[in-house]
């Protein structure tokens, strides 16, 4: 098979990308010289204490019980929603896989989102698992990352959970990497963002126990939270050994309502 992107970004696009990444690499604020090294960074816990308490209460009263409804849904049918929502931000995913630098994981994603899309029926199954061609998932936060812009401090941003300065900055940027938003038309080009929000309710459902544990049953569920969402991003990254990751649901308060 082959397969290769025709589109171009318009210039605008490219630019903000490049002004936003420049941001990122002199905004980010810098721990004190008695910061301790993998230690959370927070200097704004007051505010982010207040933000976390309003997302608490949106998930108490929106999030958790519309998860509890979407897990009477057949499995196989929140499945294909899921890789849906999977297969429509591969393009982003490609791009920034570029951006990164790693030409393969490029391709990567680019055959997955050709296989997926034909074969796949849209989307809705994931044949290119099955031809032994795994996703290779990854964002602006981590093009970031790669460009050696520092994590920042952590930040809890309202309906979208626990974060740092740089992946906050990644996910505006996000907002503009995916090549479909500039070519479908409206309103099928808001079709991935549907299905995302559907699979972040359904894996509020599947995780039901997990989360309703951090949020409601621990003693301080902003530091666990936080705790949780720093290891576990890190640890994708490849900044902490495997014995960092603390949650088998990755990042579970982390965009609930987003994307």
């Amino acid at each position: 098979m082959h397969f290769s992107f025709s589109f171009q970004f318009p210039r605008s696009v490219l630019f903000a990308i490049g002004l936003l990444g420049v941001v990122a690499l002199t905004a980010c604020t810098t721990p004190g010289p008695n910061a301790i090294p993998g230690e959370p960074f927070d200097p704004f816990e007051d505010g982010n204490r207040k933000t976390h308490a309003f997302n608490k209460s949106l998930d108490r009263a929106l999030l958790r019980p519309s998860g509890d409804a979407y897990s009477n849904i057949p499995d196989d049918i929140q499945t294909s929603v899921s890789n849906f929502a999977d297969n429509l931000s591969l393009p982003s995913e490609a791009v920034n896989k570029l951006l990164q630098g790693d030409l393969l994981g490029m391709l990567q994603n680019s055959y997955r989102f050709l296989v997926n899309s034909t074969l796949g029926f849209g989307g809705l199954f994931d044949p290119a698992t099955d031809f032994g061609v795994p996703a290779a998932p990854t964002d602006f936060g981590e093009t970031l990352y790669v460009w050696g812009v520092q994590e920042g401090a952590y930040v809890e941003l309202p309906f979208v959970g626990p974060s740092t300065e740089r992946a906050a900055v990644g996910k505006v940027v996000d907002l503009f990497t995916n090549p479909l938003s500039y070519v479908l038309p409206t309103p099928e080009k808001y079709a991935g963002n549907v299905a995302s929000l559907a699979s972040k309710v359904g894996d509020r459902g599947r995780y039901a126990d997990t989360i309703d544990s951090i949020l409601y049953d621990s003693v301080d569920s902003y530091a666990q939270s936080r705790t949780i969402y720093l290891q576990n991003r890190r640890f994708d990254l490849g900044g902490d050994n495997g014995d960092a990751y603390l949650d088998p649901y990755d990042d579970p308060y982390g965009d609930p309502y987003a994307e």
